[in-house]
């Protein structure tokens, strides 16, 4: 195609078709990223909100047909307002009122019109499957076959069959270079090792969703290699981290590994293609106790399925009681990499999770085993209400997984904690309001972003954390206040947030696509592996990757979709846990709750 050029005023123009076409492209797309709202949709009774950035006059904005054929609902933006952080302009586009199923766009006249998405029941169903099928594309050691993975197929990686036993994990039974098996498991996160500390958080949060919504996670079939048996797939799942986490468990003494290692990260290589020598390194506190919490836990889950799972159940009690007569008997033991790496050899520079403070592992394990064994002594041997904080749950911070877990199953405990009940519902009720107290008065309306602070490594992980606090805080209460809040911070990770990202790979029109993970980045495939929730926006990103790209000043805009931000852009399973509990929460409990329209 031929194209024609004229000089005005200085400036150089085209004027051929291809550049009109271009340049209407371009503001359309510029348009489409101006109008932040869930990629995916809405549910018809719940509430529907867009953030409207930019400079424009406000007026009207319409809701179309996706063929934009027919207007079917006309609103009026609201006021300006300057965002907190970036002092960017802002209008909202509220069709809450709206119900009737449909596919559809928002369109606002001067600026364009938004991205296509759904209103319908069930609208974020395939997503919970894929935020689940996620972990199966962590899985090692075993190959993912394409009847599974389709084009994520890959070849098994790290059979861990032949693991050494690191100097720093040395006992009299297992003296340095002893070898062990220790097979199966999840990669973290964009690299290819294992920690318990991380697996603790992340597994006490799956088996904490299917605790909550039993009936939904029977009901779904994820097509992986066990759907077809008669455990829920989300349950085996987890199975196949949990066999793993068995195996770092010393038989002898009852101390758990801190991780599973090369002593230096991989390339990016595709994980059958990551042979390095492995090692189980050093046994820590933190480590046994999150282990203990999620034996105990895992107990009770597995408990219905002693037929299909024999003897699982008391074996997972069996290395939790283990886990925590090691703790008892050392309850100190801080796992410093540096310290260990002045000692001994090989140095090991993978991720640490180093944590110092084991009091919230040590409320977790014992509410986990008290809560299955009825036994009043774990009660006991904490302090359950140490201060008047309700912390938000993260890797090194647990304690609230406890409290869940004695909300959970109140009406089933002894009076050890019926004394404390009350309060942990109220400091929980107290600690959603604070999570409310504002939300609907910042820049886009959500509980998640309301302080910078939020605004850390893994921030997409405090949005749906503090999803999981407000189900919570629902299901104990029944104010619809808190699911619609909940609901919002699902609405900010798809979307409606201050970068224009879903931050799920796969869902959205604008999701990361270059996500810091190893398979994704090696494997030659255009998109990345779906389900996967990035670590998302990071104040401090730039300083702590010194990725190239980063333009923004405002804490809630710094985010690079880029493979080289692992500050910004990884994934990890810790993260796409709380994206599972929310996804799924909301799913189960939309009809319940009125927000599918076939319930008031």
């Amino acid at each position: 195609m031929q194209i024609f050029y004229k000089t005005i005023g200085g400036l150089l123009l085209c004027l051929s078709a291809s550049c009109v076409s271009a340049q209407k492209q371009q503001k359309a797309q510029q348009a489409q990223e101006q109008i932040r709202l869930n990629q995916l949709g809405f549910y018809p009774a719940a509430s529907k909100i867009a953030v409207v950035v930019g400079e424009n006059q406000g007026g009207k904005f319409y809701l179309k047909t996706a063929d934009r054929s027919k207007t079917v609902y006309t609103g009026t933006l609201s006021d300006m307002k300057a965002a907190e952080f970036s002092g960017r302009p802002t209008r909202i586009a509220d069709f809450s009122s709206y119900t009737k199923p449909g596919t559809y766009v928002l369109e606002i006249p001067g600026l364009g019109r938004s991205y296509t998405f759904e209103i319908k029941p069930d609208v974020h169903r395939a997503l919970a499957a894929a935020a689940i099928k996620g972990f199966y594309y962590q899985r090692m050691s075993t190959d993912l076959p394409e009847q599974y993975a389709g084009k994520w197929h890959r070849p098994a990686g790290h059979p861990d069959n032949n693991v050494l036993v690191h100097p720093a994990a040395a006992s009299a039974g297992r003296p340095a270079g002893t070898v062990i098996a220790s097979p199966r498991g999840w990669y973290d996160a964009g690299d290819y090792n294992k920690y318990v500390v991380n697996s603790g958080i992340t597994m006490g949060t799956l088996l904490s969703a299917y605790e909550d919504f039993p009936l939904y996670y029977k009901a779904q079939n994820l097509n992986i290699p066990e759907s077809k048996n008669t455990v829920p797939d989300l349950l085996d799942e987890a199975l196949w981290n949990l066999r793993w986490m068995l195996t770092m468990q010393d038989p002898a003494d009852g101390g758990v590994y801190h991780k599973l290692t090369n002593p230096v990260f991989d390339g990016m290589v595709m994980p059958d293609q990551a042979t390095k020598p492995r090692y189980v390194v050093q046994k820590g506190t933190a480590a046994t106790l999150d282990f203990a919490a999620v034996m105990a836990q895992a107990c009770r889950v597995f408990r219905e399925y002693e037929k299909e799972l024999p003897g699982l159940s008391d074996s997972c009690l069996t290395a939790a009681t283990s886990a925590w007569a090691w703790a008892q008997q050392n309850p100190d033991v801080v796992y410093d990499q540096e310290a260990m790496n002045k000692q001994f050899d090989p140095d090991v520079t993978t991720g640490a999770y180093g944590d110092k403070d084991f009091g919230d592992e040590r409320i977790w394990a014992a509410a986990e085993l008290y809560t299955t064994t009825k036994d009043d002594s774990y009660y006991k041997a904490v302090n359950m209400l140490p201060d008047t904080k309700m912390p938000l749950p993260s890797w090194a911070q647990v304690r609230l997984l406890g409290y869940y877990t004695l909300l959970r199953h109140s009406s089933n405990l002894t009076p050890a904690a019926g004394k404390d009940l009350p309060e942990i519902k109220k400091r929980l009720q107290q600690f959603a309001d604070q999570l409310l107290d504002g939300a609907a008065a910042n820049a886009y309306k959500t509980a998640m972003g309301k302080v910078k602070e939020d605004y850390i490594w893994g921030s997409s992980a405090v949005a749906a954390n503090q999803g999981i606090a407000l189900v919570q805080a629902y299901t104990q209460t029944g104010n619809k206040h808190y699911l619609q809040a909940a609901l919002a911070n699902l609405d900010y990770l798809l979307g409606r947030n201050a970068v224009g990202y879903s931050f799920v790979t796969g869902f959205g029109d604008k999701a990361t696509m270059h996500p810091h993970h190893r398979p994704s980045i090696a494997d030659g495939i255009a998109e990345p592996v779906p389900g996967l929730l990035s670590g998302g926006t990071n104040a401090n990103a730039p300083r702590q990757d010194n990725c190239k790209g980063y333009t923004a000043t405002a804490p809630d805009e710094m985010y690079l979709d880029d493979d080289c931000s692992y500050a910004s852009n990884e994934i990890a399973i810790n993260w796409n846990a709380p994206l599972v509990y929310l996804a799924g929460a909301l799913e189960a409990l939309q009809q319940k709750a009125g927000m599918s329209g076939a319930a008031k």
